[in-house]
């Protein structure tokens, strides 16, 4: 038998807006999506109204049925059912068990955020970002039991530039990822992408992003402590604590200025002016907890006192 985007019979699974990206252009190029695979509705703001995410709407609006069990490891015997020729992930948020990676005739496949054995696990954006790469990309690659160690069967490269953040890289990686599932996923059904072994000598590990890592370290230098930030940004944002309250930094540069202790705001005309381990950032975008995001400049106009002040 050979695939057609009408005659396979593709699930999908994935739940950020990065995610939703792949599937509208996979709906969008005519691919028959039999069924969407998507987390639970989570609560937001602070009335906590459940919503949905970027990928089930998008599934919704265009009338593909959505499952979103809380355990997939536990929930899953509905996907024998939907008789799936492939299994397509990207960013879907949970581990997927051998019992589903099963059941596709053809196979699971995975969109991983970064260019294979580089940065296996779950924050390969964030982590390429906080070690001041230039390069990452997306993988097109086997789904097996080991956390991203299967094959590899296509990659793409995405360029990081000084100014990207998690959420910029995410909006690049989000095109690299549909342009490269478009490419790929019918010669890859029809057995023309045999794909390749990873090198297990170059395996590099990204660790899941935990509260601890949002806690900024002013002692860090410059150079580290700005790739941190933008790693966090926009979500879920580095702090340092001011008075005991939180306070996001969202975006900062180096500048020139007489130093004082880590952690120390050194100068608050025109900007916030904290010092680090080896010199001073201008913190341009950020967020006093319970207040809306600003820049440097109006926060400190808006706040008494604030030079000489400790960010711990």
């Amino acid at each position: 038998m050979e695939y057609s985007k009408n005659n396979s019979r593709i699930v999908y699974m994935g739940t950020p807006e990065i995610s939703a990206v792949a599937l509208r252009g996979l709906i969008d190029e005519g691919f028959n999506i039999v069924a969407v695979i998507t987390n639970p509705d989570k609560p937001v703001g602070r009335k906590g109204i459940l919503t949905p995410s970027p990928v089930k709407e998008v599934a919704l609006a265009h009338g593909i049925p959505v499952f979103q069990p809380a355990k997939i490891r536990l929930d899953y015997e509905f996907l024998k059912e939907l008789k799936p020729d492939v299994i397509v992930t990207l960013a879907y948020g949970q581990i997927v068990p051998q019992g589903v990676l099963d059941i596709p005739v053809r196979g699971c496949v995975n969109l991983h955020g970064s260019l294979l054995p580089e940065l296996r696990g779950a924050a390969p954006i964030q982590r390429a970002i906080d070690l001041g790469k230039s390069l990452t990309g997306i993988t097109l690659m086997e789904m097996v039991a080991a956390m991203d160690a299967g094959k590899m069967f296509d990659k793409t490269e995405v360029s990081i530039s000084s100014e990207d953040n998690y959420t910029s890289l995410c909006d690049k990686l989000a095109l690299a990822a549909k342009e490269l599932i478009l490419k790929d996923l019918l010669p890859y059904l029809n057995g023309l992408l045999p794909g390749v072994p990873q090198d297990e000598s170059q395996v590099t590990f990204a660790a899941k992003i935990t509260p601890e890592d949002e806690h900024l370290d002013f002692s860090w230098n410059s150079e580290r402590l700005l790739n941190h930030i933008r790693a966090l940004s926009y979500t879920p944002g580095g702090y340092g604590l001011l008075n005991g309250e939180k306070f996001k930094v969202f975006k900062a540069h180096a500048v020139t200025m007489a130093k004082g202790k880590p952690g120390e705001i050194v100068c608050a005309k025109k900007g916030v002016f904290v010092s680090t381990g080896d010199g001073v950032l201008s913190l341009d975008e950020v967020q006093l907890q319970g207040k809306k995001m600003t820049d440097g400049k109006s926060f400190a106009n808006g706040y008494r006192d604030l030079e000489g002040r400790l960010l711990a």
